[in-house]
């Protein structure tokens, strides 16, 4: 049985849009694919970026890993950041949940790029120091606040930018 999940998601001059591909976990826990669209409109708040790309994001609980695969182009402003936010639902706004300032080896300084990495969900250093003491202070508990925001919406992935700056928050 398949059915679909969604990542709700934003860049901060490209962002991600509605749009999954995936299954829901089997007996055999098959990972499960989060796929969005990036641009301006889909940011939270929307801007006026005519970033577009794409990114893919795979979540694993069999082996505790994220995988990520980030295209985008036409950014208005140089890359600054990047990472993922998690958990509350849209519009709202909500601290980071993964590492910051930025994933490791992010491109930073420029308008378009492409980024893959496969994060362990074993380890806190995947986390943000203050993700990680809201979730009882461990990866284990990391990770499932990051999946269920995941499951249920409640995650965006957001490039940040020197025209569209990060939005501050509590847990940031």
């Amino acid at each position: 049985m398949t059915k679909s999940r969604s990542f709700a998601s934003a860049i901060t001059a490209v962002v991600l849009s509605l749009l999954t591909l995936g299954a829901v976990p089997s007996a055999q826990a098959t990972p499960i694919r989060y796929y969005a669209v990036l641009d301006g409109a889909s940011e939270n708040p929307p801007n006026a970026s005519s970033g577009q790309g794409t990114a893919l994001v795979i979540y694993d609980s069999v082996l505790h890993t994220l995988s990520l695969d980030v295209t985008f182009s036409g950014l208005t402003g140089n890359v600054t950041a990047a990472h993922i936010h998690c958990c509350i639902a849209s519009p709202g706004n909500v601290g980071v949940a993964t590492t910051t300032p930025t994933f490791p080896g992010f491109p930073a300084g420029v308008t378009s790029g492409a980024y893959n990495n496969t994060f362990d969900l074993n380890k806190a250093a995947s986390f943000n120091a203050a993700f990680l003491a809201a979730n009882g202070g461990t990866a284990a508990g990391a990770e499932a606040a990051l999946a269920l925001g995941l499951a249920e919406g409640r995650a965006y992935l957001n490039i940040h930018t020197t025209l569209f700056q990060a939005v501050k928050s509590a847990a940031s």
